[in-house]
């Protein structure tokens, strides 16, 4: 990794911070373009292959709406997929929140902080929109944490808090997780209009561990950027950096 006399690796890492920045805000425009925001009008550390929906939200919760005995309306089973994802969503942006605090004021801490930033842009549009189609659906948002519990990541060693790497490599397999369990659990809806939109936010997580990636290579690690033709459970190792 990077030495105190590494200038030149400080500098590629905010030039190619800074085009992935461009690239992420592009992709997540296209999200919003496919019309997420819209399709709920027209509706009647989640693991990789696991259910997004943490456990107080599954089906009979009162969070979610009536149906009859034993049966849940498609409006009623596309919300709850979606706050599932809305729980997420909330979990990127308080890790986002807790670990820009204990980012260094190196070249390399606040290039970090800067991609961080972007990433955390995307994560509240994808929560704000997933608030409005939930409560189109007629179901009720989970709210935020006061905070989220990402030991399992530090004990697999895929991440900690206690430097500018570390906290890279834990976004980097939070993002993984994310574009893995949107592609995932998107196939599991409904609507038609809510599959597309669901991928198309799942492309933007890629995107997300993309740009991190491409980071680390701007400070001299010899990593593909991409390193994968697929982004599934089958592949997660291949994404993501272990300390």
């Amino acid at each position: 990794m990077q030495n105190n006399t590494s200038h030149e690796s400080d500098r590629r890492f905010r030039s190619l911070s800074r085009r992935n920045v461009l690239v992420s805000g592009t992709i997540a425009g296209f999200a919003g373009a496919l019309g997420l925001a819209t399709v709920g009008s027209r509706s009647g550390q989640a693991m990789p292959g696991q259910s997004m929906m943490p456990q107080n939200l599954m089906p009979g919760n009162s969070m979610m709406s009536e149906t009859m005995p034993g049966m849940m309306s498609d409006a009623a089973h596309d919300a709850e997929i979606l706050n599932g994802a809305l729980y997420y969503e909330h979990q990127a942006i308080w890790g986002y929140t807790a670990a820009a605090g204990k980012l260094s004021n190196t070249a390399t801490g606040q290039a970090v902080l800067a991609l961080a930033k972007r990433n955390q842009a995307d994560h509240m549009a994808h929560r704000d929109t997933l608030i409005k189609v939930i409560r189109d659906l007629g179901s009720t948002p989970v709210t935020a944490e006061q905070s989220y519990d990402l030991s399992s990541y530090i004990n697999r060693r895929e991440g900690n808090l206690d430097s500018d790497v570390n906290i890279a490599k834990l976004a980097l397999a939070l993002e993984t997780d994310a574009a893995i369990a949107y592609v995932t659990q998107s196939a599991k809806l409904k609507n038609p209009d809510l599959i597309s939109a669901g991928a198309s936010i799942g492309a933007t997580e890629s995107s997300h561990a993309t740009a991190i990636r491409a980071a680390f290579v701007a400070l001299g690690m010899d990593i593909e950027i991409v390193p994968s033709s697929f982004v599934n459970a089958d592949n997660r190792s291949k994404w993501i950096l272990t300390v």
